[in-house]
């Protein structure tokens, strides 16, 4: 795949390894504490705040934090605080602030409501020097390093990898712990994998699905969106228990449909939505699974936790050859900034 490889969309996102083996050293004491500080407080309840990738990186979040703590974990909606000016009972609850930049308003707005009602405010931030970052309680530094592609990719899987590591920090999980140690390497070689197989299905394509489940839907929504803003591609982004609920109707004879499968729970069952995907003669890319006459991209074997950032560096690579493919520069989507200044 050698399109796209001059992009700084390109560039950003071969990073990846090194922001995440950097993050994981200079976060280790602060995650640590931060860590010990949320079993002591021991919360009733997790809200997120993100917008764009960042919300992406939430949804992961849910399914972790539910997961590992047992927490119940929810998605607050900026407009609570930029519009309606709602200041909902945070006693007791960690607000969990996800901002590349650090800078968007209604982000802001959440936090400081949050922190006013009663809510332990962590944010997870680029920018250090940000007024999110200020204004939270803790900050985990994302470490990612400018990022000057609209399209956010190394500040995305270092969301990621900042996740994990609070999770197996607050629980104390070693596995956990010691499986992200090794996402640095396992990061670079994803990168190397050719996932080009997917390109003759996706070049013409005018729409598709992406369907993950778990730990791997957050991924799949990220892969929807990065289709949208550098390729021009229309893409929904589905759980592979929600697709059957009316969307799948659309599926049908060539319509492409990307599955994203890491190795838990969730695989037996995208494994069989995607043989009867491929019954209705649809083009069908599965990353993480094998089935019989779907085109199968290569994945690196990990934690069920890991393997959906390892899937995400690979398509990194894969759709910026793409957007090129398709006569678009990755770096210069359409009507978007860097820093979305939503109110």
């Amino acid at each position: 795949m050698s399109a796209g490889t001059q992009s700084r969309m390109f560039i950003e996102a071969a990073q990846a390894s090194d922001v995440v083996r950097g993050q994981l050293e200079n976060n280790a004491v602060s995650v640590r504490r931060i860590g010990a500080l949320l079993r002591e407080i021991n919360p009733r309840a997790v809200v997120t705040c993100a917008r764009g990738s960042s919300d992406h990186a939430a949804t992961f979040a849910k399914y972790l934090i539910e997961s590992h703590t047992k927490l119940l974990t929810t998605s607050f909606s900026p407009s609570m605080s930029s519009l309606y000016d709602a200041k909902p009972d945070m006693r007791g609850v960690v607000f969990l602030v996800i901002s590349q930049s650090g800078k968007s308003p209604d982000l802001l707005a959440s936090a400081e409501n949050a922190k006013l009602n009663g809510a332990c405010v962590i944010a997870l931030c680029n920018s250090p020097a940000s007024p999110l970052a200020q204004m939270a309680h803790h900050t985990i530094a994302l470490n990612a390093g400018p990022e000057t592609s609209v399209a956010a990719t190394k500040s995305y899987i270092a969301s990621l990898s900042a996740i994990v590591h609070l999770v197996a920090s607050w629980t104390s999980d070693q596995t956990l712990v010691n499986s992200l140690m090794r996402t640095p390497d396992q990061l670079a070689q994803a990168w190397n994998l050719d996932w080009s197989a997917a390109l003759p299905a996706l070049e013409p394509a005018n729409n598709l699905f992406v369907v993950g489940r778990g730990y791997g839907l957050g991924v799949a929504q990220e892969a929807a969106l990065k289709f949208k803003e550098t390729c021009g591609l229309h893409a929904e982004a589905f759980s592979a228990a929600e697709v059957k609920h009316g969307p799948m109707a659309l599926v049908g004879l060539d319509f492409p449909v990307l599955m994203l499968s890491q190795n838990d729970e969730s695989r037996s069952g995208i494994e069989k939505l995607a043989a009867e995907f491929v019954a209705r003669g649809a083009n069908v890319l599965v990353a993480g699974a094998s089935v019989t006459d779907a085109i199968t991209l290569p994945t690196i074997a990990s934690h069920a936790v890991i393997e959906p950032l390892l899937m995400v560096q690979s398509f990194y690579r894969m759709v910026a050859s793409l957007a090129v493919a398709r006569g678009f520069d990755p770096d210069r989507p359409p009507h978007l900034n860097k820093v979305t200044e939503t109110l």
